[in-house]
């Protein structure tokens, strides 16, 4: 044996192991997702940047961190950053959101839904979130929460969910959980469901 031959099969589990997640719950119209699986996609899908005026400016917004409490809105922070005249970032503070739900047929997935920036902590002490980085931010915000899901759903899955109506979409035990116009449970395969 050598040792290419055993180098290819432990490359293959760690793949494996790093981008494994739990799959989503089906019980009758109602899939759930984990607020791990959904922080475990937003982890994959920052840091991003915009540009404005014309690439005077870049914000950057990085380690987001997600929270499902009871209601129909979740919170999410995320840090944020400033650069100019493609100079180096500088750390501008911690943001604060709350958004509601919405389930996407197009993208498979989760988008923010009418998110609002509830608090702003800022990088130096006395500093504070000018207009014209609420705007960036704001505009950064839209885009996001119109084009890129906080979490996308496997592809075999959703592909059953493509022919249902999403009755409602709304956070449940620290979950987020859909409500569909029949029984998923019936039409997923069980290969495909979590525990």
């Amino acid at each position: 044996m050598n040792f290419l031959s055993l180098l290819l099969p432990a490359v293959a589990c760690v793949a494996m192991a790093t981008s494994a997640h739990a799959s989503p719950q089906v019980s009758g119209r109602k899939l759930m997702v984990d607020a791990a699986d959904v922080q475990h996609y937003l982890d994959g899908s920052f840091p991003r940047s915009q540009k404005a005026l014309g690439g005077l400016l870049a914000l950057t917004v990085s380690q987001p961190r997600l929270t499902l409490p009871a209601g129909n809105r979740l919170n999410l922070q995320f840090d944020l950053a400033m650069a100019a005249a493609g100079g180096a970032p500088t750390q501008v503070g911690n943001v604060q959101l709350s958004s509601s739900l919405r389930y996407d047929a197009a993208t498979r997935g989760f988008h923010l839904e009418q998110p609002t920036v509830d608090a702003f902590r800022p990088a130096m002490a006395g500093a504070e979130l000018d207009s014209s980085t609420r705007g960036l931010l704001n505009s950064w915000l839209a885009d996001y929460a119109r084009r890129e899901p906080i979490y996308r759903i496997d592809p075999a899955i959703a592909n059953v969910m493509g022919a249902l109506q999403v009755k409602s979409v709304g956070i449940e035990n620290g979950r987020i959980a859909v409500d569909f116009n029949q029984d998923l449970g019936r039409l997923v395969p069980q290969g495909l469901l979590g525990n």
